[in-house]
């Protein structure tokens, strides 16, 4: 199986594939938590990250020890998959770029990313950026860390497709609770929830330009956090509509209630991801040319739409059925 060619050598020719994360972001601010955290992914397996959130989790007047214990726990023996980053504070504040400095410095070379929160426009995302590159310089860290995105004020908004247009912009985040906070109680404060968040006109509007403006980008939106932690099918429904109404790939969790549930609802339908491994199949021992399938024509438009879709399956811990297991993972 090894000599048939792969999709991603085949599909991608001239750009980049598009990020397949897992379809949890889930934050956790303290050190025990980052520790249950990290626990729950030996359990589950890697469908899930972890942010260490160096912003909301820092106590006032203790950021670099907050930051230094992130830059601990990404590189020790307890992150097993490699999937645990951080968030920094905002450009406004004091402390972000010790932020950089200690979380590029201390744990560059494991970091899966870093987020970016509250920037008022793409010039403030740029600048940010910019001191991670320095930062990857200055500690000799030779890998380039991806960037994720908040995108949670009305520069950030406006400037929503040059954000994610930038280099190593990996993800844009909507951030809902600012989002709203900033529209000076123009937003009912029910907004923040369900069904609300789903049918205000000026938050659809919102969620939709991220989405478009990330997809059209080859970036992954990522979905704000529900403020449901106990009940299941609650939770659940969100991350559907998150993903059928409004194109979310991934959703922030900040209760382990509410990772699972969410991988559920961000999976693919089975009866596709079985479609898909047979058409892809069928594709690779044609060396990628148009086949036919079910009555039906494909060729590489469709097969890369298939391909995205079998990665992400597997990235929610779907069972891939096992030829197509062999060739393509």
């Amino acid at each position: 199986m090894s000599a048939l060619p792969h999709p991603d050598h085949v599909l991608f020719q001239g750009e980049k594939p598009f990020p397949i994360l897992p379809a949890v972001d889930h934050y956790a601010g303290s050190e025990k938590l980052m520790r249950k955290a990290l626990s729950l992914q030996h359990e589950l397996g890697p469908v899930f990250d972890i942010t260490c959130d160096c912003e909301d989790g820092a106590h006032a007047g203790a950021e670099a020890e907050h930051a230094a214990m992130a830059a601990e726990l990404v590189m020790s023996g307890d992150n097993r998959f490699g999937r645990v980053g951080a968030r920094i504070h905002d450009i406004t504040h004091a402390h972000w770029e010790q932020d950089v400095d200690i979380l590029v410095g201390q744990a560059g070379e494991r970091l899966a990313f870093l987020t970016i929160p509250k920037p008022r426009s793409v010039a403030d995302a740029a600048h940010q950026i910019e001191a991670i590159r320095n930062a990857e310089e200055r500690h000799g860290i030779k890998r380039e860390i991806p960037v994720h995105v908040l995108i949670e004020t009305h520069g950030a908004l406006r400037d929503a497709w040059e954000i994610a247009a930038l280099d190593r912009v990996e993800s844009l985040d909507f951030g809902l609770m600012d989002f709203v906070s900033g529209h000076h109680g123009a937003i009912p404060g029910a907004v923040m929830r369900s069904p609300g968040q789903f049918e205000h006109p000026l938050v659809i509007r919102a969620k939709c330009d991220i989405s478009a403006a990330a997809l059209a980008n080859g970036v992954v939106p990522s979905h704000n956090v529900t403020t449901e932690l106990k009940d299941l099918a609650y939770i659940r429904h969100d991350a559907e509509r998150a993903r059928k109404e409004f194109g979310y790939l991934r959703m922030w969790s900040i209760h382990p209630n509410q990772i699972v549930p969410i991988v559920e609802a961000m999976r693919p339908d089975f009866t596709e991801v079985e479609e898909a491994a047979s058409i892809l199949i069928a594709a690779q021992d044609k060396h990628w040319g148009p086949i036919q399938h079910a009555g039906k024509l494909h060729d590489r438009a469709s097969y890369r739409y298939y391909w995205e879709l079998l990665k992400r399956a597997r990235s929610t811990g779907m069972d891939i059925p096992g030829d197509a297991l062999k060739r393509f993972f």
